[in-house]
């Protein structure tokens, strides 16, 4: 890519021109040029248009999109390692990147709603990011989602607005029609493996009396199905696999990994440029448009705050001197999630890892190896009078136990429910002085006493559904479900496997940190793109909603005329 590239050394004579910028009044704390200055290193600095800094779900689709454009330069950052291990194309293989080299691998806090447990926390550190760890679901969430963001304080983004985003972004192999579209960069698919106990799961929900789902979305959320996946040919298919890995012939486009940024620079209220640690040495590398965080809801406030735009006491805490009071890391949303699991006395998703089933993947792209192991799930609501769903289930032919953590040694299936809109929230703060020091997060899981109550109701309806005949004729024993379904025992047992289902959010949310187009309050030249912008978390699994994110965002910050 076309790059301006040019040293400043302590005594050179760029050095010497940083510092009569200094004295000439360009004293804010993160002025690219006194860093070069006060910390004493050698600073190559490269100059670009757009600085995106993360190469996740939205990182990668924004570089994408942006690049599009001839005239501009789009440097991609990632502090992550590439997407080269071949378990990350295989999709029944994602529980194993957990605590990988290419998982952030973060702790919550003691979750007060979960008797003091400290939770697992996945998130991917790689190119593609946790779009290259994930089970690869496709749900975008309730049509109510966008319209309470758009109502509330983000118009431009109801559902009316953001759907032409979703459908310009796939390629549906189902064909396109009102709610889906062909031809983007990301292949939706159904699955390639189609196991037998997914549909025993699905046929004993319909038994307890809920309506069959071939779309999650399309025309209606309610009831079971299976899930589309972001597969192709029975492969993962990240955002880098969508959006990075077709375009890195463009000129004007550079993806970089290994690439820990530090914190954003600026001169005086406008962002300017990031640090950036690599190989062993800091550089700035220089936006002349915009920098703009795609790094995740952990990393993108982590970033911010670092950069001295957060809450003044918890950036007092580390000395950093405050640009901008905003309440970053405020408002952390996520699903909590309680499954149930039963030894089964079917074939299951065990032992599965074999040169058949190896072969299988790589002649036919089918066969277990391609399942992305929760294959089916539903959309229910636990009071009738509720204006969409408010818990989720995921079905899997598979145990999932100790938050996928340990391997399983027998054949069972598991399921059970995900409290959808969570009224309990959490945050993220500061470790340390460092990007890479990891954060301090606490999601306070059903700590208000409506989500409490959801969840207690989602795993009677699992106990429900356990009952049913279909799945009765496959169980062989209880793994790990209630003692009964009373209420004392239903929430011992949720204080006891609930954990997080992957889908932090709105530590960043418009209406509170950035404005309806994205862009920080009260600095120029910085946006946040990605999941921390959600006003709230979609109902639903997040990594399709946050590709929208990233779509429609590029056509705000190029001024393209929104789709209609």
């Amino acid at each position: 890519m076309s790059a301006n590239v040019s040293t400043c050394t302590p005594g050179s004579s760029t050095a010497a021109e940083a510092t009569c910028r200094l004295d000439a009044g360009h004293t804010n704390v993160l002025l690219w040029a006194s860093y070069a200055l006060a910390r004493r290193w050698s600073a190559v600095v490269m100059t670009v248009d757009y600085v995106v800094v993360g190469a996740g779900s939205a990182g990668c689709a924004l570089a994408g999109r942006l690049s599009e454009d001839a005239d501009v330069g789009v440097l991609l950052l990632e502090a992550g390692e590439d997407d080269t291990r071949p378990e990350l194309r295989i999709p029944a293989a994602f529980p194993s990147l957990f605590r990988s080299a290419v998982d952030w691998d973060l702790l919550s806090e003691p979750e007060p709603g979960l008797g003091g447990r400290e939770l697992y926390v996945p998130c991917g550190r790689v190119v593609g990011g946790s779009s290259a760890i994930n089970a690869m679901i496709y749900v975008r969430g309730h049509p109510l989602d966008f319209d309470e963001w758009a109502r509330s304080v983000a118009p431009g983004w109801s559902y009316a607005e953001v759907l032409p985003y979703f459908k310009r972004a796939e390629d549906n192999e189902r064909g396109e029609d009102e709610y889906h579209g062909v031809g983007g960069p990301l292949t939706v698919s159904d699955s390639r493996s189609n196991h037998a106990l997914t549909d025993v799961m699905l046929a004993a929900a319909v038994q307890a009396g809920y309506e069959p789902n071939g779309d999650f979305n399309g025309p209606r959320q309610d009831g079971v199905g299976r899930f589309q996946l972001t597969q192709r040919d029975g492969y993962r298919c990240s955002s880098a696999d969508a959006y990075i890995r077709p375009w890195l012939g463009r000129s004007n486009l550079e993806l970089q990994s290994c690439a820990l940024v530090e914190r954003v620079v600026f001169d005086r209220r406008r962002a300017v440029g990031v640090e950036v640690v690599s190989d062993g040495r800091r550089q700035v590398v220089r936006a002349e448009r915009e920098v703009i965080l795609c790094a995740g809801t952990f990393q993108s406030a982590v970033l911010l705050m670092l950069s001295g735009i957060g809450p003044c006491d918890e950036l007092a805490r580390f000395g950093i001197p405050v640009l901008e009071d905003l309440p970053v890391g405020e408002n952390l949303q996520n699903h909590c999630m309680a499954l149930l699991n039963f030894y089964t006395t079917e074939n299951a998703l065990f032992g599965i890892n074999t040169p058949r089933n190896q072969a299988r993947l790589e002649t036919q792209g089918a066969g277990p190896l391609s399942s992305n192991i929760v294959e089916g799930g539903g959309f229910f609501r636990m009071r009738p009078e509720l204006p969409a769903p408010d818990v989720e289930f995921h079905f899997s032919p598979a145990l999932f136990m100790n938050e996928g953590l340990t391997e399983a040694q027998d054949y069972g299936y598991s399921f059970g429910p995900i409290v959808l809109k969570p009224t309990s929230v959490g945050s993220v703060r500061l470790s340390g002085s460092s990007s890479g020091d990891k954060p301090r997060v606490r999601f306070n899981f059903l700590t208000s006493d409506e989500d409490l109550r959801a969840m207690v109701a989602g795993v009677r309806l699992a106990l429900d559904i356990a009952r049913q005949p279909a799945l009765k004729s496959v169980e062989r024993a209880p793994a790990s479900v209630p003692a009964s379904d009373s209420e004392a025992d239903v929430r011992a047992f949720v204080e006891r496997v609930a954990q997080t289902v992957y889908h932090p959010t709105s530590t960043c949310a418009v209406g509170s940190v950035v404005d309806p187009e994205l862009r920080v309050y009260g600095i120029e030249g910085l946006r946040v793109v990605d999941a921390s912008v959600m006003p709230s978390v979609t109902r639903g699994n997040t990594n399709a909603p946050t590709i929208m994110i990233a779509e429609k965002a590029a056509d705000l910050i190029l001024g393209r005329p929104p789709l209609a």
